[in-house]
């Protein structure tokens, strides 16, 4: 039998998950994989005020070095999140040669490039399919299961909160208020949010999807990104009428001998595969040669949606020797590719202005997109009402994003535009 003590760092949603796991799972993986799991210590800044009952046999601590300083454990589970103390931790545990498992995306995306050979140099395993998607196993599928495919494309439905939020929208006729206070009800979303809607959680599960497929480390500050809370209805039953879906999505492809990488809103056709994951689910859609295209699916947030990507880590370490290479550690980065600044993408864009309802509105916003050479694929305006402001959607051309940029720029100034307008990019999958 092999016998792995396990010193878990972190006993909030995901890490009593994983408690639960090691208690149902346990005659499971004896029988199964010849595997015993014992959880040695437990450490948690407020471990003494949650459920401990049946953690007997296990120390509780407030401090994470009774772990590392342990010679007994041999593995450790990262679940704090945020960069500090767990870089600290992740970092030791690593040189004292103990194998880590995280779920920290924040982590990895920031950090991965140095730890990644720190766990070689020191004979050990880093682990982090619950990064991104949680219990997807989207880590594995890209670094084992379609090695040697050379990528071409990603795009990711990967934040669960944000889909249920636009799902709730479009299904429900839901808020964007109304949506996020059930997401939060039901547990799908934190009491702050703010990582979630505004994009900055995709952007770390895309920059970590992007360097295990184009070999690209990116500093996480330099990956466009734009949030949700702009999206409205009449964004959204627009796109209905176009069969256009709007999701939000982490996007990263070659053009030429640049990769784009961005993180938005994006209206694309309802006919694609990944316009039908609604709700808390992840998708990450792949375009790889020779494999082509490749869709994995699953729920992407929850307590045991997470917590069962760490127990698979679990499970597939016990059965790894010690000599073995572990292929998501091993990475040399691609030093001639490089990285598209966002001023240089080039996309077609839905624009809905809300303008005073009078003549010649549309004639002065058309000759402003016409100075920055911004084509118009077509224009619609809601019913007239001249006691109040109107929204006005375009639909452009291909344009590159600086002149969009400098074009809303001067469009704003213009009395008759009465808010900030809504851009979103449209994108023609893979």
């Amino acid at each position: 039998m092999n016998k792995i003590n396990i010193g878990l760092i972190g006993y909030g949603n995901v890490g009593q998950g994983v408690v639960k796991l090691l208690k149902k799972r346990r005659n499971f993986v004896k029988a199964k994989y010849d595997a015993e799991f014992i959880l040695k210590t437990l450490c948690d800044r407020s471990v003494h005020k949650k459920d401990t009952k049946d953690l007997e046999k296990t120390l509780l601590t407030t401090s994470y070095n009774d772990v590392l300083n342990d010679p007994e454990i041999k593995v450790v589970i990262e679940l704090i999140g945020g960069l500090n103390p767990a870089r600290e931790i992740v970092t030791k545990a690593l040189q004292q040669g103990k194998h880590v498992i995280t779920a920290n995306k924040e982590l990895i995306a920031n950090h991965g490039k140095e730890l990644f050979p720190l766990a070689r140099q020191h004979n050990a395993y880093l682990y982090f399919e619950s990064c991104v998607g949680a219990g997807i196993p989207i880590i594995s599928t890209i670094t084992q299961g379609m090695a040697g495919n050379k990528f071409n494309a990603l795009y990711g439905i990967i934040n669960g909160t944000c889909n249920f939020i636009l799902t709730k929208m479009t299904q429900d006729n839901l808020s964007f208020a109304q949506a996020l206070e059930e997401a939060q009800r039901l547990g799908f979303a934190e009491k702050d949010p703010t990582l979630d809607i505004n994009g900055m959680d995709s952007t770390h599960k895309l920059a970590i999807l992007a360097y295990l497929t184009f070999g690209k480390f990116l500093d996480v500050k330099n990956i466009y990104t734009e949030g949700i809370s702009h999206i409205s209805h009449d964004d959204i039953e627009y796109a209905e009428s176009l069969g256009l879906t709007i999701k939000l999505l982490g996007i990263a492809k070659r053009v030429n001998e640049e990769i784009e990488v961005r993180v938005h809103p994006t209206l694309f056709s309802k006919e694609h595969p990944l316009a039908s994951i609604n709700n808390v689910y992840n998708a990450i859609f792949l375009n790889a040669d020779p494999l082509g295209n490749i869709l994995i699916s699953g729920e992407g947030a929850g307590q045991m949606s997470a917590a069962i990507g760490v127990f698979g880590d679990l499970i597939n370490l016990s059965s790894r020797g010690d000599k073995e290479q572990l292929l998501c550690n091993y990475f040399t980065e691609d030093e001639k590719l490089l990285v598209r600044s966002s001023e240089n993408f080039r996309t077609k864009f839905y624009l809905r202005f809300t303008a005073s309802d009078k003549p010649g509105v549309l004639s002065q916003i058309t000759g402003i997109l016409g100075k920055y050479n911004i084509g118009i694929n077509s224009v619609t305006q809601k019913a007239h009402n001249p006691m109040a402001s109107v929204p006005v959607i375009m639909l452009t051309d291909y344009t590159v994003d600086h002149s969009l940029r400098e074009a809303l720029a001067e469009i704003h100034k213009l009395p008759v535009v009465k808010a900030k307008t809504v851009a979103i990019r449209m994108e023609k999958l893979w």
